[in-house]
Formats: C-alpha cells, sequence, structure tokens
C-alpha cells in the first residue's frame, strides 16, 4: 500500500518519500522539508497517534510542523475523532478512493500554503515594530525604548504622552508586538475623532433592535481585540459619562453591549495615549481620578523632536530610505544643516511628511538644501502662541511650558525668574509645587546664594488675620 501510494502521489507531480514505521517517520520529519505526512494508525513500532502527538508536539513559535493525515479502519470513528484531537488535518477511513485522498492532499497543502502566506504577513508587519527597527540616538528615547523592553513581558495598562506627531501610536504597536499578545489584535481608535454617541457603540457594540437602525448584532473595538491589545488614542478628550463605562470595563474585566442583557468577559490589554496635560485635567477635575490610574499603570513621555536634535538626522535618512525604494538618494551637508535649523512643530510625523516631498520632487541623486519646501528652508523667529495652538495646549499647558522654560534660562535662580515672570518668591514656590515643577527648585545651597545675592523684595505686612498672614 505505501509503495502504491508512493507512485501515485509521483505521478500526480508530487515530491514523495516513504518510510517503514513511525519511528523512521519522526527521525525524517526532525530533518526538515516535509509539509504533508500520510500515516497509517496500526504500526508495529508506534502508532500512529503516538506519531501524530509527536510531531504537533514541538515550539509554537517554530518552524510550522507539517500537516498530517491519518489513514484508519473502517468504523474506527472514534480513532478519527481521536486523530482530530491530536491534530491531525484531516482521516481517511479504509477502504478509500484513490481520487479521495487526492483532495485530501491537495486541500492539505493548500491550507498550509495559506498558513504560510499568513505566518510571512505577519512577520512583515510586525519587523517595523521590532527593537532594533526602532530609531533614536538621544538619552531621552534611549530610555523610552529601555522602558518598551521591560514592558515586553507585562501585560500592564500603559499611559503613552507628548505632543502630536512624535509617534505615541508607533510606541502602542512596539509594545504589543514585543509582548505575548503579538499574535492577537492589535486595535487602534481615536477617541477625539468620533462623536460621543457613536463612539459607545463603537468601543463596547450593541445588540439587535438596542436603537432604531440596529438590524443586527455588532461587537464593539472591546470585543475585536479580545486576547490582544486596544490601543486608545486621544483618551484625555473622552466625556465623562465615557470614562465611567471605560472604568467599569478596565475594573471589571468586562463590557456590557448597549441593549445586552447581560455583561461579556473580556481579556485585553489596554493602552492609551494624549497629547493633553492629564494631570491638569484632573485638578480641574475633568478627567477622572480612579480613571486615570487605571489606563496610568506605566507612563511613557515622548519629548518633543525639537528637545533632542540629535534624533533629527537619523530619522530623516531612515525616512529617506523607506521613501526612496530603489533610488539611492542622499542627504547633502548643507541641507542636513537646513534640517537640524528647523523647530519642526509637527515633530516625526512633519519630518517624515518632508522627506517623502523631497523623494516625490527630486532630480539628482543628491538632496539639496532648494530641494526642501520652503517653510523648512526659511528660518522664521518661533511664535509661542501659534505653536501652542497648533500643540492643542490649554492655557494652563501654556502657563507650566513657560515658568519651565524661565526657571531653565535663569539657571534655577528662583529670584531672578520670579522677577522675569512678574512674581513674588511665594508664588513662583507654589506654582512650581502645583505644576508638579519642584524638580526645578534649585537645592539648599543654591537657595542660600539666592538670599545672598538677590535684592532684598520690598514686602507689606498684610492686615491682622488675613490669609496671607495665616
Amino acid at each position: 500500500m505505501r509503495e502504491l501510494l508512493q507512485d501515485t502521489l509521483t505521478d500526480e507531480g508530487f515530491r514523495v518519500e516513504s518510510v517503514g514505521g513511525g519511528r523512521a517517520g519522526i527521525e525524517r520529519v526532525q530533518r526538515g522539508g516535509i509539509d504533508l505526512v500520510i500515516t497509517d494508525v496500526r504500526m508495529p513500532d508506534l502508532d500512529g497517534l503516538d506519531m501524530l502527538r509527536e510531531i504537533r508536539s514541538g515550539d509554537p513559535s517554530g518552524p510550522q510542523p507539517p500537516h498530517v493525515i491519518v489513514i484508519t479502519a473502517f468504523g474506527s470513528i472514534d480513532t478519527a475523532i481521536k486523530a482530530v484531537k491530536l491534530g491531525a488535518y484531516d482521516y481517511i477511513c479504509k477502504p478509500f478512493s484513490m481520487d479521495a485522498l487526492l483532495v485530501a492532499v491537495q486541500k492539505a497543502l493548500e491550507e498550509r500554503g495559506l498558513r504560510e502566506e499568513v505566518r510571512r504577513l505577519q512577520s512583515e508587519v510586525e519587523r517595523p515594530y521590532r527593537f532594533d527597527n526602532l530609531i533614536g540616538r538621544s538619552p531621552q528615547m534611549q530610555e523610552v525604548f529601555s522602558l518598551i523592553r521591560r514592558l515586553s513581558g507585562s501585560m500592564a495598562n500603559v499611559l503613552i504622552t507628548g505632543e502630536s506627531g512624535t509617534g505615541k501610536e508607533l510606541v502602542a504597536r512596539a509594545i504589543h508586538y514585543n509582548s505575548p499578545r503579538r499574535k492577537r489584535p492589535f486595535v487602534a481608535i481615536n477617541c477625539a475623532a468620533i462623536p460621543d454617541q457613536l463612539l459607545e457603540s463603537e468601543l463596547f457594540g450593541y445588540k439587535r433592535g438596542a436603537f432604531t437602525d440596529a438590524r443586527t448584532d455588532r461587537p464593539g473595538l472591546f470585543v475585536e481585540a479580545d486576547g490582544g491589545t486596544l490601543f486608545l488614542d486621544e483618551v484625555g478628550d473622552l466625556s465623562p459619562a465615557l470614562q465611567a463605562k471605560l472604568l467599569r470595563a478596565l475594573a471589571e474585566r468586562e463590557i456590557r453591549p448597549l441593549g445586552a442583557q447581560r455583561p461579556e468577559r473580556i481579556d485585553v490589554r489596554v493602552l492609551s495615549a494624549t497629547h493633553r496635560n492629564l494631570e491638569q485635567r484632573l485638578k480641574e477635575g475633568t478627567f477622572r481620578e480612579d480613571l486615570f490610574y487605571r489606563i496610568n499603570v506605566v507612563q511613557i513621555h515622548l519629548p518633543p523632536l525639537r528637545d533632542r536634535p540629535e534624533d533629527i538626522l537619523p530619522l530623516a535618512e531612515h525616512f529617506l530610505r523607506k521613501a526612496a525604494g530603489t533610488r539611492n538618494l542622499s542627504l547633502s551637508q548643507a541641507a542636513a544643516k537646513v534640517l537640524m535649523a528647523h523647530s519642526w512643530p509637527g515633530n516625526v510625523r512633519e519630518l517624515e511628511n518632508v522627506i517623502e516631498r523631497v523623494v516625490a520632487l527630486a532630480e539628482g541623486p543628491v538632496i539639496q538644501p532648494e530641494d526642501l519646501p520652503p517653510s523648512v528652508r526659511e528660518r522664521r523667529p518661533v511664535d509661542m502662541l501659534t505653536s501652542a495652538l497648533q500643540r492643542g495646549l490649554t492655557l494652563a499647558d501654556l502657563e507650566r511650558e513657560y515658568i519651565a522654560r524661565v526657571m531653565q534660562a535663569e539657571g534655577g535662580n528662583k529670584t531672578r525668574a520670579a522677577q522675569r515672570l512678574g512674581l513674588d518668591r511665594k508664588t513662583l514656590y507654589r506654582k512650581l509645587e502645583e505644576e508638579g515643577l519642584a524638580q526645578l527648585v534649585p537645592g539648599r545651597e543654591r537657595r542660600e546664594a539666592d538670599e545672598v545675592t538677590a535684592p532684598m523684595p520690598r514686602v507689606s505686612r498684610p492686615p491682622p488675620g488675613s490669609a496671607e498672614q495665616g
């Protein structure tokens, strides 16, 4: 029978090897190069089910094991069911026609080919987010990469903060694709881009009849991401009602779709991102404190590109290779200087767009300054208010950043900083504490130096019983 099958399959164009017995079969499979095994159940040295069990017991992350078709005696349905449970692709009962066997072989090999294609595509998707593909030489970004590595084996919820365009979603994907959940879905949603009434149904889903147009059941993104990761971009823009529902989902690990009678269990890791100052929103009462601590188990802050100029050229060269494809393009020294001099208010996203434009329009192999857009070539004074508007800063955010910059400009001397800000020292101290800038307050030695070198402020005594006196 073995020789007959080998001759028939060879005539059909397959490359076939045959061995006598289960042990010999396992040894041949271990040497590699086998896509499909056809085995009998009853064999003298090792039966087909034990052989199947050993073939399927390899490392799941390693090469895909061959498919197995088990040939069993007529009426042995229990054996066939056991073979399928152990991982057999199919079974054929004796006696069988050769045509039936050929159909089973063709289906098994086609399905294996599809699985190989899925694995290849999955590898292509994961490649940009591997650790060796993360770009950044600055100490700030090296610290971020180190934190991502340490999070690779964790299931903790992560909050990613930073200005628009700094690469928050890239970091979220890197966390997911380097975690144990990388084989499960990564689902992203921008909370600021969808109206509240639609966002709830997008996140939690709904049942048929929950509202007028709900003609069928629809699973939400929590269900779609089950076993994987849900990325909530711009989570700081959630309404109070949705904040409460999200908190319950994270706390109870269950959701209740609109119109559902009972909740559904979920297994989802939540990564969140925002360019808002959530600490300030906590003080203002517009963001729930309990939700903040749920999503902020670990926080990763991405600094703006202007604060890490050593990353500009490595990123530009990376985007240049990516956009150029087979073309051999490079940056001239003059063009590199122009890129370094730009303030990049749009951060990494702006840099990538500029490089893509350059590649589309450049005529020579070397990028020159004139190939760059005028907005990059022209060195304009930075309008702080325009920049703050583009970055979506609140008035409190703007005040906090300005105080920090004045303190840095004055070398940490709070007396000079207070004079420059038009504040008294006591008010400056209070603001530094309230805004979380206490690290900018100099130590005892600097404070003593301030008191020696700074002119004595003119202080009027408040009236008895006033709040200032207290």
